[in-house]
């Protein structure tokens, strides 16, 4: 039989929050789903490969004690308050299902009377606005599903931090971040609390079983925890990757978006360093990039299967 588990976060330090969820989803037992629920406070949370100063006001936020956090899976920028709340799915590879678990999100919704779709690459709407963005990361034996609702985020602090690429809203043909995004609470009365129970609900309808109710505190307190946590945190990992980037060449492609920044050894010919910012939701895929960038030639063309690469490869030598 299926087991299930909530737990659900009583504070808003998004390292802490960050760093459970990395704990759930490398100990989630097999034949289990987590539903993980959790509220930050004044963060920018940005996907794994992208660069923060392009992403967001980064000495703004931090100046007016704010918080930037590097998610583990790609995607593009998110601002996050005690207005909306973010949720986790949890599961072994052969109950994982991004369907279903998105379903468990409409169903928590439809007890409010609003019909919501399933949009784009990653994207769930309500009359034909998002209201959440959604990531995922496929690890060796569980895989996490996580995204945020929309319920009553302050829209001029979301502006104020959040510095979206002007190509990527002409893809969409819109004028600013606030008007592709609603707040839920502008069309139905609910709040970022409220929701809690009509999700557990959701969560045991759609999987058909009562749900466990894990203390959240038991999780934090592990070494584990609190090491990923100072790591997730750190300078480093947040921003020393990204201290000297420079632009080489940038292109907005169906899967996402790309900044690429070369070192090139004139003498050799090679490319010496490649670092690449994108919010495409493989983060593999880039990584894999930069990798076979390095040392390559810069009179020979790679070439690839996947067509993401290509593009990559094409954007470079093109």
């Amino acid at each position: 039989m299926l087991k299930l588990q909530v737990i659900i976060s009583p504070q808003y330090g998004p390292f802490l929050n960050r760093s459970v969820e990395q704990y759930l989803t490398e100990h989630q037992e097999e034949g289990g789903v987590t539903m993980y629920l959790w509220k930050n406070q004044q963060t920018v949370v940005i996907g794994y490969n992208q660069n923060p100063y392009s992403e967001c006001n980064v000495k703004l936020l931090l100046d007016e004690g704010g918080y930037l956090m590097r998610r583990g899976t790609g995607g593009g920028a998110v601002y996050h308050d005690l207005g909306n709340i973010n949720f986790s799915f949890i599961a072994d590879k052969k109950n994982y299902d991004v369907r279903k678990q998105l379903s468990v999100i409409q169903e928590a919704l439809h007890t409010y009377g609003l019909e919501t779709e399933i949009s784009g690459r990653n994207d769930l709407t309500c009359q034909g606005r998002k209201f959440s963005g959604n990531a995922f990361y496929s690890g060796r034996i569980n895989n996490l599903h996580h995204g945020t609702i929309l319920i009553k985020t302050d829209g001029e602090m979301m502006q104020r931090y959040l510095t979206v690429d002007k190509a990527k809203l002409q893809k969409h043909g819109v004028k600013s971040v606030a008007s592709r995004v609603v707040n839920l609470s502008e069309l139905v009365e609910m709040d970022s609390e409220s929701i809690k129970q009509p999700l557990i609900k959701a969560f045991e309808k759609v999987y058909g079983g009562k749900s466990e109710l894990i203390n959240f505190n038991d999780i934090a307190q592990t070494k584990e925890v609190q090491d990923t946590c100072e790591r997730i945190g750190s300078y480093d990992f947040l921003f020393a990757k990204w201290d000297h980037f420079k632009t080489y060449k940038k292109a907005q492609f169906p899967w996402g978006s790309v900044a690429i920044d070369l070192k090139i050894d004139e003498k050799e010919q090679k490319i010496t360093e490649a670092v690449i910012a994108s919010d495409s939701l493989d983060t593999e895929i880039i990584r894999k990039a930069e990798g076979l960038l390095r040392g390559c030639s810069t009179q020979r063309h790679p070439v690839s299967d996947d067509p993401v690469l290509n593009d990559i490869f094409n954007l470079v030598f093109g």
